[in-house]
């Protein structure tokens, strides 16, 4: 079983995992440190898949690295509960937390995930 690079198409059957979703992310940290190193970081990725919570609600993991500037941070977590958007069988989730701390500072970060299959 794999994925041939030439002729763009899987060598046997995909096996029958049902997958849930994902949603990708983009966004910056908050500024950290002052005067001329004062400065923040951009994020981006895509979460992990459902994570169920009961009552049909349900969060997702995420982990990825931010950009460099002369340092990088991680970030990682389980973000908030689904957030439904109105009139529409989507949603979104809350993303928050404190990045690991590198080069002898942190950046707190606080945004949203896109919306699942947003052109379905």
């Amino acid at each position: 079983m794999g994925y041939d690079n030439e002729r763009h198409e899987c060598q046997n059957e995909c096996p029958d995992t049902v997958q849930t979703h994902v949603h990708e992310f983009e966004e910056s940290t908050k500024l950290a440190e002052q005067g001329n190193e004062r400065h923040n970081h951009r994020v981006a990725g895509v979460t992990g898949e459902v994570i169920p919570i009961g009552g049909g609600r349900h969060v997702h993991p995420y982990s990825t690295n931010t950009d460099f500037f002369d340092h990088h941070h991680e970030i990682g977590g389980t973000t908030g509960p689904d957030i439904p958007i109105p009139n529409t069988n989507k949603h979104i989730h809350v993303i928050y937390g404190r990045t690991t701390c590198n080069d002898g500072h942190t950046h707190d970060y606080l945004f949203t995930t896109q919306i699942n299959s947003p052109l379905i």
